[in-house]
């Protein structure tokens, strides 16, 4: 592949053993590899570099991964971000998800795993959208979703939603009314084979309640159905 027309990748990892081995095992799969070891060169970096994938561990010596996620997020609503953590805490990952990360991984990781996210959310990010059916706003009790600027309005408040928010929320309002499993939503929006581990699309609905119901620990529209997955109810 011409060295033009590889994907770069933004690794933002203070570890030196850590980041060289990411470093040959990324370049080795064929991507270019911007490599950062603090938060504000990160954000440097990403703002003139324009990264396809952002890899970005939690804990830096400047700022922390959270604050950098803001960032970049701010300026760019599209690059696929990656979270590195080494904290197995849920509540540490769905911060993480809600300042704006599309996926995480925890330490310690397999390299194959970590490649196989990468490569999922770069398909995810870069779908001609000429392929696919324009979309169209639409409502959610009284909540409305815009794909096109990705965000959620209700009682007057502006969320933004990241990538695969809003694309659970179109798979659900196409299937509205009716359940969809959980593996059909991992095949379909995440682009990645089922897996028990996997806590992808149960984070993401507990990102989306915050969002879209009034009372989340009492949802009314975005429902589960236990032992098989999600239900939206408009």
């Amino acid at each position: 592949m011409p060295a033009n027309d590889r994907h770069t990748i933004l690794l933002v990892e203070d570890d030196p053993a850590l980041a060289l081995g990411l470093v040959d095992t990324l370049e080795f799969e064929g991507f270019r590899v911007l490599h950062a070891t603090e938060g504000a060169q990160a954000i440097e970096l990403a703002r003139l570099e324009r990264p396809d994938c952002i890899i970005l561990d939690l804990m830096l010596p400047d700022l922390n991964g959270y604050r950098v996620c803001e960032e970049i997020r701010a300026r760019d609503g599209g690059v696929p971000i990656l979270m590195l953590t080494a904290r197995s805490q849920e509540a540490d990952k769905i911060r993480g998800l809600d300042v704006g990360a599309d996926d995480y991984v925890t330490k310690p990781f397999s390299l194959g795993e970590l490649v196989a996210r990468i490569r999922a959310l770069l398909r995810r990010s870069q779908v001609p959208r000429a392929l696919e059916q324009p979309p169209q706003r639409f409502d959610i009790g009284d909540a409305t979703v815009d794909p096109v600027a990705q965000t959620l309005v209700r009682d007057g408040q502006t969320h933004r939603l990241g990538y695969y928010e809003v694309e659970l929320l179109r798979l659900l309002h196409q299937h509205a009314g009716r359940p969809v499993p959980r593996e059909e939503i991992l095949r379909r929006v995440w682009g990645v084979e089922p897996s028990p581990t996997n806590r992808s699309v149960d984070n993401t609905v507990l990102k989306l309640r915050k969002k879209l119901e009034p009372r989340p620990e009492e949802p009314r529209h975005l429902l589960t159905i236990y032992g098989v997955g999600y239900k939206l109810v408009p």
